[in-house]
């Protein structure tokens, strides 16, 4: 049997004006910038109209411990959300935008996939509205006025040798993590090391993020860190008079993005920072104006539970004041085989041995959520047409064990009419009772916050933090953000901090390399094991495979 790609399925989308989706959640043309016939931006001031306006209520859908096997956690929001709105409910959806990166890289797209996308999926994989663009070009001022700064003449008696701010691009470059500028004599800079992030795992990404409106933006923006003095007081962006222009240049990217699903359900699609490396959450403007809008706001949030979802939890909802009314947790049989030690040429024969061990990875993913969290959870299965039912039935039995239903999924396959049951699980779980809590109070030392993430959330015995660590804690707490969230920036592959380590594994520690702040963001960010804020490109760019003809066709974005 033969399928057709995700970018053959989306080009044959028949897409209705964006006006027209507009419509549907009581916006007019007033209220729409237009890029293009099916993209839009919304005002934020909006947020201020509808401020004694209920809100409805928000599903995050979060997942298992990612694998090469796939999961499909965005596919499974996008056909949740086209499912609701099959059964009549005002629905929106709000994710991330895809970071050029990735697209680029291993990951290829992020819209979604078979009959559960967003579209239109090429415009939303590549460039988009010019959103993360903005971010970068914000960040690169500000890198731009602190070495102008010390060339013309330092009043600020910056120390060269204690600069954290780093430059930031939208693309997987690993050449570009440790550089030299400012050679070539006087007249072009004072020569220093620098470094690049990839721009989704910059701080500007985390505040665009966690802004509330323009005001907020500048304010946060002003706060920003990127360095220290010769007697070691911090260095903001406020001293370097730069947040207003930086501000000036984010004001039309904070709009959120209106586009529409396959089903034509309306979507934001608004801000991108990583999860294994940020918070892994669509901004809050889009989420918060999403409440307004509908009755029923379907998010996600980036990698497993561990990652994204603890970070939406503990940091955005902390930042925002809101909190989810259900949680979906995405798993196929696929790659819970995976996890249980099943080679990847064979996870689609029967095999309920590695199936059975590797289902610990998802029961600490929902005692995460239903214990740690509070929260209701059903556990949505991705079907593939190699699981048995006998698979699907060890997975159904062993979830009941854990605390929560599982529900079969096939919107990839069939759009809204495969996931009607998950649908109608998800609305009566979010009528339920709910016991949200946050896993830490930030009045606690930054240690004993990233210890109570990493034992409670993780499963770790403890951590380890590095000499160099504990002297940036010590720093940082000095300074007077040590009553933060913590933002561990951790690989996605793994509950621990080694890839390798599959499945819920038992007696680690997590090491701790470095700390920095975010003070911006209002986080302290910090760093495990060998995480990269600069990915690179694989051996095989998945940039090899995309072209587009004489027409304007893009083929090979999957």
């Amino acid at each position: 049997m033969s399928y057709k790609s995700d970018i053959e399925i989306a080009q044959e989308a028949r897409l209705e004006p964006i006006t027209a989706i507009a419509k549907k959640v009581g916006l007019d043309q007033d209220n729409i910038d237009l890029y293009g016939k099916y993209k839009g931006k919304v005002d934020y001031n909006l947020l201020k109209e509808y401020k004694t306006k209920p809100d409805g209520k928000l599903i995050l859908v979060t997942a298992i411990t990612p694998t090469p096997a796939g999961e499909g956690k965005t596919t499974t929001a996008i056909g949740l959300g086209d499912a609701m709105a099959a059964l009549g409910k005002n629905t929106m959806i709000a994710l991330r935008e895809p970071s050029l990166g990735p697209v680029f890289g291993i990951k290829g797209g992020a819209a979604g996939g078979g009959y559960a996308q967003v579209v239109p999926m090429e415009d939303i994989n590549l460039h988009f509205t010019g959103d993360i663009h903005a971010v970068g070009t914000a960040n690169n001022l500000l890198a731009a006025m602190l070495d102008n700064h010390i060339h013309q003449g330092n009043e600020l008696d910056i120390d060269t040798r204690r600069i954290t701010w780093r430059r930031c691009m939208d693309m997987n470059d690993r050449q570009l993590r440790n550089i030299v500028n400012g050679l070539g004599g006087r007249m072009n800079g004072v020569p220093r090391e620098d470094s690049f992030d990839i721009t989704v795992a910059s701080e500007i990404m985390a505040i665009f993020c966690l802004a509330e409106d323009l005001t907020d933006l500048k304010d946060r923006l002003s706060r920003i860190i990127v360095g220290y003095n010769r007697n070691g007081q911090p260095i903001t962006a406020g001293d370097l008079k730069a947040q207003g222009a930086m501000a000036t240049l984010l004001k039309e990217a904070l709009k959120p993005n209106l586009v529409q699903t396959l089903e034509n359900t309306p979507a934001f699609v608004h801000g991108g920072p990583f999860a294994n490396i940020a918070h892994g959450c669509n901004s809050v403007i889009a989420t918060k104006l999403a409440l307004k809008l509908s009755d029923y706001v379907v998010t996600e949030a980036g990698f497993g539970a561990d990652l994204g979802a603890e970070k939406f939890l503990n940091i955005k909802c902390r930042t925002a004041g809101i909190r989810p009314d259900a949680v979906v947790i995405v798993a196929t049989v696929r790659a819970l085989k995976h996890h249980g030690g099943a080679l990847k040429a064979n996870l689609g024969k029967e095999d309920l041995i590695s199936l059975l061990k590797g289902l610990t990875n998802l029961q600490k993913h929902i005692e995460n959520i239903t214990k740690k969290f509070g929260l209701p959870a059903v556990v949505a299965i991705n079907r593939f047409p190699t699981d048995t039912e006998k698979e699907l039935k060890l997975v159904e039995q062993e979830c009941i064990k854990a605390g929560a239903d599982t529900v079969l999924s096939e919107v990839w396959g069939k759009g809204s009419e495969g996931g009607m049951d998950l649908a109608r699980k998800v609305l009566k779980l979010a009528e339920g009772e709910n016991n949200f809590r946050f896993i830490y109070d930030t009045s606690l030392s930054i240690m004993d916050k990233i210890e109570t993430v990493a034992k409670e959330i993780y499963g770790a015995s403890g951590v380890d933090f590095t000499p160099n660590a504990v002297k940036e804690i010590k720093k940082i707490e000095e300074i007077g953000y040590g009553n933060t969230p913590v933002c561990i920036a951790k690989t996605q592959y793994s509950l621990s901090d080694d890839p390798m380590k599959l499945g819920r594994p038992e007696n680690f520690r997590i090491t701790v390399r470095d700390v920095k702040v975010s003070a911006g963001a209002g986080f302290v960010v910090a760093l495990t094991g060998d995480i990269m804020t600069m990915p690179g490109l694989p051996k095989r760019p998945a940039a090899e495979m995309i072209d587009i003809d004489e027409t304007g066709k893009v083929t090979g974005l999957f």
